[in-house]
């Protein structure tokens, strides 16, 4: 009894937790009410890796890690049914990445450009973006070797991610949502983005029955 008296306790705190990270704007009904078409564009990577890496080396992995983040999320929101359950589209990652390189935005210098003004290159009524602070290779997998325990406190601290959706008309954030990443995340960037927005799906401001619940 003890034991399913502090299980329940544990995924009680966690689901609280997990409210706290999620931010939406009180205007978002408002400035989002002729969102049609929303742009993910690769995520803000920072790695803390202890091998010995160049500075040259570790941007390449940045890099490599942004573009798997965008890339999983468009898999999430484009996945079969799931596409259906959503008020808006996502523009194809090809298209958002060969419409940026065309402007010569690169990766390199995407972060001098603003909400808007990438929204107006992108042709698109909203940007999702995110940051990602991790001590691993998400794109490769976390490491395997974990206890039952480590899995059920969600143990080994490998970093955090921060999904983010602006208005590409005034530039302002619209929705957050962020969360640690551990044992318990995901095996790998995909597993990890499902697992993220299967969590948040309650809140999710353009899921079809959020939307209905607060019109």
């Amino acid at each position: 009894m003890n034991k399913l008296i502090f299980l329940f306790a544990l995924f009680t705190v966690c689901g609280l937790s997990a409210q706290k990270d999620i931010f939406q704007s009180n205007r978002f009904d408002q400035l989002s009410r002729n969102h049609r078409t929303l742009a993910i564009i690769p995520f803000f990577v920072h790695l803390d890796l202890d091998n010995g890496l160049s500075g040259k080396e570790l941007k390449v992995l940045e890099e490599k890690e942004g573009y798997a983040v965008q890339n999983a999320l468009e898999t999430y929101f484009g996945r079969g049914k799931k596409r259906k359950k959503f008020t808006v589209a996502f523009q194809n990652s090809e298209d958002t990445n060969a419409l940026l390189a065309k402007k010569n935005i690169s990766y390199n210098n995407i972060d001098r450009y603003t909400i808007r003004e990438l929204a107006s290159v992108l042709d698109v009524d909203g940007i999702i973006s995110g940051n990602l602070d991790i001590n691993v290779l998400l794109s490769e997998g976390l490491p395997e070797d974990f206890s039952f325990m480590d899995y059920i406190l969600g143990d080994a601290d490998y970093g955090r991610i921060g999904i983010k959706i602006s208005d590409g008309d005034s530039g302002k954030l619209l929705w957050k949502y962020e969360q640690e990443i551990n044992k318990k995340s995901g095996k790998n960037t995909d597993d990890l983005i499902d697992k993220m927005m299967k969590k948040a799906a309650r809140r999710f401001p353009y899921d079809k029955e959020n939307r209905r619940d607060r019109s």
